[in-house]
Order: C-alpha cells, then structure tokens, then sequence
C-alpha cells in the first residue's frame, strides 16, 4: 500500500500567484523610453504634427478615464464631457483673474475632483442605463448653468487670456508638453490606482456586485474614488483642450462628442484594460485624419468600425493579442501558475488562470 502510494501517487502540486507570465521590468524602461522621445517631439517636427498629438493625448486621458469608470468599476458614463467642460472653464476663470493657464492647469483637475463629490452624491444610487442617462442630464445641467453668466461669455464663450506673450512656436511647444504630461499622470494614476487593494475591490464589484458586498468590499467608496480620479483626469484634459483651443466655447467643451469618442477608443482597443484605449486612440486618430475630409462618410466608418469590433472581437484589438500571447504590458490582475512538488512547472507548461482581467 505505501509502495503503490510512493511509486504510483503524483508528485503534489504548489500554486504561485504572479502579476505577468513574463518579466516586465523591460515594459517600463521601454515607457520611459517612449515618454522622453516624446518629450523631444517639438524639436524634431512641425508644429502641425504636434497639434495631432495633443489632440491624440487629449483623447488617450478621456479613454483612459472612461475605461477606469466602465471597464473597471463598471459605470457606463455618457456624461464625462461635464468634466471637459469644468476643466476647460476651470483654466478660463482663474485665467481671467491673472493667472497663468498653465499654472492653473492643475488647480482646473482639483476643481473638478472637488466637483465630482456632491456629482457623486446624486448618481451614487443609480445603475446601468439610469446611470448613464443622469451623467448626461448632469453634463448637460452644468452647460446650461454655466451658459447664464455673461461674465464667462454666456452662451458664445471668451478667448483665454494670459498667452499673448509668449510666441506660436513657444505656445506649441508648451500645450504639447502640458498634454503630454497630464496624459502620463492620467495613466501612471490609473495603473498605481489598479494595482492597489482598490484595483481588487474592482474587480471583485465587476464580476459581482453582491458577492463583493457580501464578503466586506466596500463598494461605494471604491467606486466614489474611481468617479472623482476620472472627473479629475476629464478635467485636467479639458484645460488642455482650453489651451490648446485659445477659446472656451459651451457648446464646444460640453460636446456629447468627447465621450462618444473616448467610448470608441476604449471599445476598439479593449474595455477593461490599461493597453485597449492607447490601441484604440492610436486607431481613432489614424481614422480621424485620413477620413476626416469625407464628412459624413467618416462617422458612417467609424460606427462600422466600432460594430464589427465589438461583434467579432468584444475584447478589444488588444484583446486579440492577449488572447494569443497571453501578453501584459501593464500588468494589474493575477495568474496563477501550477507547479509541480520538485518546483518544476506541471507537464513543463503553463496551467494556471488569470484572475482579473488585465
């Protein structure tokens, strides 16, 4: 009996938990890579090739905010152009006092993590399509209010001022890096926030709700704190987009259109992960200036694009590749690996599962 147990019993099986299958200290040195040649951009091209990328890091912050919101916390928002908005007035009205826009940069993503609290309040009890519809009705609320002060430029808006001194050339290059700096902190915020035990909280509400509630998640905080670092990040990208505009506009920074666009990038590049909308941005914009010039045709092209993703692919293009390469750039979940009683890994292959979805 002990022979047959020791000679025929398999060997016992250990489990190991791990962020990645692979090592990705190689995958932040070739960010920081990619961040300081960025960073040389304005030196190297045209000033018309750097309002491209400022307007693709405008929607790479909105994406990334979005899919914070929806692809972690599981809140579908069709009303983060309020943040936009704030923002961009944020800047206006400090700018309008003496200070500078790109001082007050900052304090526009600080009023509005303050503005999304008592936001918050109103919407904390709402779900699913309620939700979506009372973030709109929201965004819509504040265009509206804001559109009464003529000190703001009522309905028409006001050019921003506390630029004229400086030259085109500097003013380009300064929006640029201002974008591109609001954009890494946006992400670099995204990626601590996840691979905090609040990332695990979200996880836990996204597969379920009630058995996160149930075993002590505390929900409602984890989803206030992902509302207010996405109205934060929304806002700090509408400063951005009021710098890069000159003008503050309503109708313009309060358009429904950023979220349809920040949903689209999330959509095609994968919903629920940190490399989707960097995917997707890098696809909307490629449609964006090569179809741009064919009017209508480029949002009949763009809805196509987005319907035959999400019925062929519902996780994204980087969904595809991970599907295959088993692949983490930025790895926020967990695999679990197999390995056999002498360390070795069961049948010298990969057995385990992943837990969360990135």
């Amino acid at each position: 009996m002990s022979l047959i147990t020791e000679v025929g019993a398999p060997p016992a099986v250990g489990f190991r938990v791990t962020r990645s299958r692979r090592n990705v200290a190689w995958t932040g040195i070739g960010a920081l890579i990619v961040v300081v040649v960025l960073a040389m951009m304005p030196t190297i091209v045209y000033s018309g090739t750097t309002a491209i990328l400022v307007q693709a890091f405008i929607v790479l912050t909105l994406a990334s905010m979005w899919n914070l919101l929806a692809g972690y916390a599981g809140l579908v928002s069709v009303g983060q152009q309020g943040f936009v908005g704030l923002g961009a007035y944020f800047v206006l009205i400090l700018a309008l006092h003496g200070a500078s826009p790109f001082a007050a940069l900052p304090f526009a993503a600080i009023g509005c993590a303050v503005a999304a609290l008592p936001l918050w309040w109103l919407v904390s009890r709402l779900r699913s399509g309620y939700f979506a519809i009372a973030t709109w009705v929201l965004a819509a609320t504040i265009m509206l209010v804001i559109e009464r002060f003529s000190s703001l430029g009522s309905g028409t808006g006001l050019p921003l001022p506390g630029l004229s001194g400086l030259s085109a050339t500097y003013l380009a290059a300064y929006t640029y890096w201002a974008a591109l700096a609001v954009t890494v902190l946006a992400m670099l915020a995204m990626y601590l926030l996840l691979r905090s035990r609040v990332g695990l909280v979200l996880t836990a509400i996204r597969d379920d709700e009630v058995a996160a509630r149930s075993s002590g998640a505390r929900v409602g905080l984890a989803r206030m704190l992902v509302f207010v670092v996405a109205g934060a990040g929304c806002g700090a990208a509408g400063a951005v987009l009021a710098i890069s505009q000159l003008q503050v506009q309503p109708s313009a920074v309060f358009d429904v259109q950023w979220t349809a666009e920040m949903a689209f990038a999330t959509i095609i590049g994968g919903l629920g992960t940190i490399e989707g909308p960097i995917i997707g941005t890098a696809v909307y914009m490629v449609l964006q200036q090569t179809l741009a010039s064919y009017n209508a045709w480029y949002l009949i092209i763009l809805g196509l694009a987005a319907i035959v993703v999400a019925l062929f692919a519902r996780r994204g293009l980087w969904g595809l590749v991970d599907s295959r390469l088993h692949l983490r750039l930025f790895p926020v979940g967990y695999w679990l690996r197999t390995t056999s009683g002498n360390g070795r890994r069961g049948l010298g292959s990969f057995r385990g599962a992943r837990t969360g979805t990135s």
